[in-house]
């Protein structure tokens, strides 16, 4: 779903409150009945009714590692971002602990015999500020995100649906997209093909609605708790930026009642072996993934002492190479540099939580090709592969390289393994340079940067959600600034094809191209690795790693 900080997000800075996950507060059951005839004189005193203790509050404390870029479902693009956006709206759908997408705002979805319109008729729901959720909040949300103006990275999810791409790229007209509020309680969608995954989609944050009166009365309406309006389990109560955040349960949601926490309290600490010690101290109830990530000098103690939990996921971390900068401009060079790290020995002695060399773009649970591309630690084809590519831009020695990454101890330990199997393999010189989050998703919007590590989180899934990312040079989330025509004809080709087995076949071929070509590097299929007080129940990570609190407690 989402670029990823570690796999992704970012955090808050930590505060002594409590986190909880699902569960506690639970009223105490009742006595049973006493007899009616007990044997004592009827002038014995009754026994004294035990007075009843208030419930505790249910406090979640997470650490969010950085601040969150926005709070706006139209423009999040990062896996923080991502989960504060889900904890505060609900979309049509919602993915359940079920893992599959269930009925949310919509209480009823109406498909039709050939899978390309949706019909949904949604239930009485509310704003956080008391007012009413319509169908026109979703036609106006999905709209304004295709809108060029709005600049939504995230834009190309909406291009399932009629008209949607050419609106976005400014060949159309939004009011051709095939969306349509036929009253306040019905919402119409036509889709170009059909869309198998698309009740995914709709539990998507691109997806979710808005309140166009908010939106449009304060530009800045979602950076700030006083001002922001959602529609989900949670909302904002506070949010004192690069340092806490605070969410309180949403009287005004429509499943209330499947609310156990009264607030969740998160800090945004960066380093991670202050949150681990914030978790040991007893300060935060959960320390790492998937908003944060764990020490990897921690892992071995971790995983002896039986607390650590390791879970895999459908999400890959990879450098990404500038095709438009010299020397990543030469494919040769990029394939080089891929092919000329050991991805294994950076898992073993770094990483330590299980992760599997990636020598692919889309996850091996999507089953697209389990097997890989390309061999891992090909020295031999690196080097030759250098040499042509250096002979083919006429320079006799590599310039020196700047690799940027994301403020991270994890990362900076990727980095450094990586840097210097590159200085021996290749004989590169390399320079690593580190950004705060937000400001370093900018720089890698912008093309100021050279190689550039990010993750990818499946937003849904199925390969073309990695895949898709690529068929744009222009794209929102294209950093590269690679494409290729035939791959490019492949996606389109995809999404036409109904037989299931030879729709994967045609993707496969694209990722063939797409690493035959290399704008990225994968390095490896993450795990997430996390600890937790054992009073958190009922966290729900999906499949591709999305987190959600809507059914969390505290025991």
């Amino acid at each position: 779903m989402k670029k990823s900080m570690f796999a992704v997000m970012s955090s808050l800075a930590v505060m002594g409150l409590a986190l909880a996950g699902c569960g506690g507060g639970q009223p105490a059951a009742k006595p049973a009945e006493q007899a009616s005839q007990t044997g004592q004189s009827s002038t014995q005193p009754a026994p004294a009714t035990p007075s009843k203790e208030p419930a505790k509050a249910q406090v979640l404390r997470w650490n969010l590692h950085s601040e969150p870029p926005t709070g706006d479902p139209g423009l999040a693009e990062d896996t923080t971002s991502a989960a504060i956006v889900k904890a505060v709206f609900d979309g049509l759908t919602r993915i359940g602990p079920s893992g599959k997408p269930e009925e949310a705002v919509a209480e009823k979805i109406e498909v039709s015999s050939d899978m390309k319109t949706y019909t949904f008729k949604l239930r009485d729901s509310k704003w956080s500020n008391g007012e009413p959720v319509t169908a026109h909040d979703f036609e106006y949300a999905w709209k304004r995100a295709l809108d060029p103006k709005t600049a939504s990275n995230y834009a190309y999810q909406l291009y399932y649906i009629k008209n949607a791409e050419k609106a976005n790229k400014g060949t159309g007209s939004l009011e051709d997209v095939g969306v349509k509020a036929l009253d306040d309680k019905t919402l119409q969608v036509e889709l170009t093909n059909p869309t198998p995954f698309f009740l995914e989609l709709t539990a998507f944050q691109t997806y979710f609605p808005v309140n166009k009166k908010v939106v449009e009365t304060d530009e800045k309406w979602s950076g700030e708790a006083k001002t922001h309006v959602g529609n989900g389990p949670f909302k904002m109560e506070s949010w004192e930026h690069k340092s806490k955040m605070v969410l309180v349960k949403n009287d005004n949601y429509w499943d209330k009642d499947s609310v156990k926490l009264d607030k969740i309290e998160f800090s945004m600490v960066e380093d991670e072996n202050t949150e681990l010690s914030m978790f040991e101290n007893g300060e935060i109830d959960w320390a790492g993934s998937p908003l944060s990530s764990l020490p990897t000098d921690a892992m071995p103690a971790l995983k002896d002492s039986g607390k650590l939990q390791v879970k895999p996921v459908g999400a890959t971390y990879w450098y990404k190479f500038n095709t438009e900068k010299p020397p990543f401009n030469n494919v040769k060079i990029r394939k080089a540099f891929a092919y000329g790290i050991n991805r294994q020995i950076l898992i073993d002695n770094v990483l330590q939580a299980n992760q599997q060399p990636a020598m692919a773009a889309v996850p091996p649970t999507m089953g697209l090709n389990t097997g890989g591309y390309f061999k891992d630690n090909d020295q031999e084809t690196a080097k030759k592969l250098l040499e042509e590519g250096m002979k083919e831009l006429g320079i006799s020695k590599l310039p020196p390289i700047k690799l940027s990454y994301n403020t991270s101890e994890g990362h900076k330990k990727i980095a450094e393994a990586i840097q210097d199997q590159w200085r021996q393999n290749l004989g590169a010189e390399v320079k690593l340079e580190n950004q705060e989050w937000k400001v370093y998703l900018e720089t890698m919007h912008e093309g100021n940067y050279q190689v550039g590590r990010l993750g990818w989180s499946g937003d849904f899934n199925d390969p073309i959600n990695f895949l898709e990312l690529f068929k744009e040079k222009d794209g929102g989330n294209n950093d590269t600034r690679w494409e290729n025509p035939k791959f490019k004809e492949l996606l389109n080709q995809s999404a036409t094809e109904s037989d299931p087995e030879k729709r994967k076949a045609i993707l496969r071929e694209a990722e063939q191209i797409m690493m035959d070509e290399m704008p990225i590097m994968p390095i490896y299929f993450y795990t997430h690795t996390w600890v937790k007080n054992d009073k958190v129940k009922g966290i729900f990570q999906d499949g591709l790693g999305a987190i959600d609190w809507k059914w969390a407690s505290i025991e």
